[in-house]
């Protein structure tokens, strides 16, 4: 049986199952809006790093509800939580990269907080999708593959940005002088 609200099609697996569902979407939100904050903002002391601190919990509450709701409904949502494992784990990996500091660590960093970024948004589409306007449309595999499309080149390009070495070979060099404009 579906419970339809606000024309969503919720799974009606009790209570239980809706308290944790509304969490989960907290989370999931926090995760959204924070990630996008720490994204964004000079990669420094400040704004971004709480920012990631923030993401971090946030991802932390979406494996940990995901996992109570997987559990309700393993045979539905087991590639659902499957996605959350990948997220969190990614966004652990990369705070771990930041924290030991060693060589490459800002590609680690930034390439497994990014990876963690749009895992959350294809567990958002693989789930949703089909019920959003315009997306239900598309192809499933659009939901799979879309927001690791989008969030590759974005990707490549902050860590450019951000002086991230894209080889080995680059990273024995000397830094060069940045310019003034």
């Amino acid at each position: 049986m579906v419970v339809v609200a606000m024309d969503l099609h919720l799974p009606d697996a009790g209570p239980l199952f809706l308290a944790v569902l509304a969490v989960h979407v907290l989370a999931g939100g926090a995760a959204v809006v924070s990630g996008a904050l720490a994204a964004t903002a000079r990669k420094r002391p400040g704004r971004h790093p709480r920012a990631g601190a923030v993401y971090l919990s946030a991802i932390s509450a979406v494996f940990l509800t995901a996992s109570v709701l997987a559990t309700l409904r393993w045979r539905e949502d087991w590639r659902l939580f499957l996605i959350a494992c990948v997220a969190a784990g990614l966004a652990w990996f990369g705070r771990a990269a930041r924290r030991r500091g060693r060589d490459g660590w800002l590609t680690r960093h930034g390439g497994a907080m990014a990876g963690s970024y749009a895992a959350l948004f294809t567990g958002f589409y693989v789930d949703n999708g089909p019920q959003l306007p315009l997306w239900d449309r598309l192809p499933h595999l659009t939901y799979w593959l879309l927001p690791a499309a989008v969030a590759l080149p974005l990707t490549w390009r902050a860590l450019r940005r951000n002086r991230a070495p894209a080889t080995e070979a680059e990273a024995d060099r000397p830094a060069a002088p940045r310019s003034a404009a």
